[in-house]
């Protein structure tokens, strides 16, 4: 016997005493039915199982580890600003469009969107079940009764028609609170797929922003190599010079021809990456890349940025939609406890239906042939073998599972803020040295050409500055690309959206992902949080 028979019991005067501890058993919760039937009319019976509780806010106040240096264009603030989307503050225009134009036609954007309204759509059919339900019935049937079955053979067996309809109404009094519980988990889920969906606008907008700048990157790499190849051809213009006003041999210039097609070389790599960065954002935008063209981005399309509002840690966990989904899956596992829970107690369904039968369509509203049933019907568990238990035990681990996953993805996002802070105060270090790095080296070029033409210095000591002052050029132009894809990761890590009130996006607009509170919505404020 499993499940959740109906207790049907009629013992014999002789079995009284076999059956007295099952007579008892339905005596209690008969009891508790009755009683919170009572408390059902009264206002409505407690959820068995846990009520959620938010976890705990870390106690950690920053993200620098021991010796980690400060960034400098990070404020951390405990009330970071949330007013609108968080590029503006790049202050490209240009991306700025390409933004809009992703959030429109991503189709990672619409799915998650979709997915969000079907769970949506769930917990109003969980919340349709905590009301009565009301349903009409009509039937027809032509049916031989075969007399000899009745004792009466030679008898004719007649043919009938019988006609029915009537409306019939059910109301489950939800004495334990399933199914406000599972209610509370659908509510749960829908919020958790809703921060899902805020999650993939993040990473949209953050994938878009990081090929921006990389298209942005490459660019400045790409004219830092062009201005090695054009002061390479001058260099060797010097040199035929002089060979030719026979200060070199005619062997001279091969080294300067061979660190020509060495630059040379660099750029086909470039211009490969260029072209997969413009590919990457066409597919971000959600077009073929015969069909769209990404901005030709430059690094001058990102100017100087204000400092970067940073939440401390105990708002990080309310701000980044990861974390948030994590703890909507804790709170819907933590109700689902209490559904398991629920299948322990009886269940009290109040049922009503009025039948009209007759064998003739004109007979079949009389008074003669109405029938009714009213009353309440109870189902109770008697045995299971354990499998009820069983399943909350599955689900009370399930709900410790969770909690664990939840503390991961907090302590991974702190890592990754970490992480990036501590990357923008080696950026600001590393790029400053570098700038310093190139002016000293093209000081050392132009000193060694003029010493050459001079006469003064040999050949080599312009080939060993010009190669010095080639390779901090190129080293600068991919910091300059790193900082600003470090300063977009920021962003990123932080779940920043703020900017000018009047920058906020459309609700109505295509691609805009409502944000996860609005699933609160879904049940009435007297159902359990």
């Amino acid at each position: 016997m499993s499940g959740r028979p109906a207790v049907t019991f009629r013992p014999a005067d002789a079995s009284m005493a076999a059956v007295a501890p099952f007579l008892r058993r339905l005596t209690t919760f008969s009891a508790l039915g009755f009683s919170c039937a009572l408390a059902g009319i009264l206002g409505g019976c407690a959820a068995v199982g846990p009520n959620f509780a938010p976890p705990t806010p870390p106690a950690a106040r920053g993200y620098a580890g021991a010796g980690d240096k400060a960034a400098p264009e990070a404020v951390l603030t405990a009330d970071a600003s949330k007013a609108g989307p968080w590029w503006l503050a790049l202050g490209s225009p240009a991306l700025d469009a390409v933004m809009e134009r992703a959030l429109a036609h991503n189709q990672t954007v619409a799915a998650a969107q979709a997915t969000l309204e079907k769970a949506r759509a769930q917990a109003e059919r969980e919340r349709a079940r905590l009301l009565p339900s009301i349903s009409a019935n009509a039937s027809y049937q032509r049916e031989r009764i075969n007399t000899a079955s009745f004792g009466i053979p030679g008898f004719p067996s007649p043919t009938l028609g019988l006609y029915s309809i009537g409306p019939s109404v059910s109301y489950d009094l939800d004495l334990a609170g399933g199914q406000r519980r599972r209610l509370e988990a659908a509510r749960a889920q829908a919020q958790a797929l809703a921060f899902r969906a805020d999650a993939a606008y993040l990473t949209l907008t953050g994938n878009v922003a990081l090929q921006a700048v990389r298209i942005a990157g490459l660019r400045a790499e790409i004219d830092a190599v062009q201005a090695v190849v054009a002061d390479d051809r001058h260099s060797i213009e010097i040199v035929l010079k002089a060979e030719e006003a026979g200060g070199e041999p005619a062997s001279a210039g091969l080294g300067g021809r061979l660190q020509l097609e060495q630059d040379l070389a660099l750029l086909q790599p470039l211009e490969q990456q260029l072209a997969e960065a413009r590919h990457a954002l066409a597919l971000l935008v959600g077009e073929a890349p015969s069909e769209w063209s990404a901005p030709d981005f430059s690094v001058d399309d990102f100017p100087a940025r204000p400092p970067i509002p940073v939440a401390i840690p105990s708002a990080l966990v309310r701000q980044r939609p990861d974390i948030e989904a994590a703890e909507a899956d804790l709170h819907a596992d933590t109700a689902l406890i209490g559904v398991e829970s629920s299948r322990l107690y009886p269940d009290v369904r109040l049922i009503a239906g009025l039948t009209q039968e007759a064998l003739s369509p004109d007979k079949l509203f009389s008074f003669g042939s109405t029938a009714y049933y009213l009353g309440p019907a109870l189902t109770a568990p008697i045995f299971d073998g354990g499998a009820i238990r069983a399943d909350r035990r599955a689900a009370q681990a399930q709900a410790r599972a969770d909690l664990a996953r939840y503390r991961q993805t907090v302590i991974t996002a702190f890592v990754q803020v970490s992480d990036v802070l501590s990357a923008l105060a080696q950026d600001e270090d590393h790029l400053a040295a570098l700038v310093r790095a190139e002016a000293t080296a093209r000081a050392s070029l132009e000193e060694a050409r003029d010493g050459y033409r001079l006469g003064g210095s040999p050949l080599a000591n312009v080939v060993i500055a010009d190669r010095r002052w080639r390779e901090t050029t190129l080293a600068k132009a991919q910091a300059i690309g790193q900082r600003l894809a470090d300063i977009v990761a920021l962003y990123g890590a932080t779940a920043a959206n703020w900017g000018p009130p009047q920058s906020v996006p459309n609700e109505a607009a295509p691609g805009h992902v409502s944000r996860a509170h609005d699933v609160k919505s879904l049940a009435p404020a007297s159902q359990s949080p």
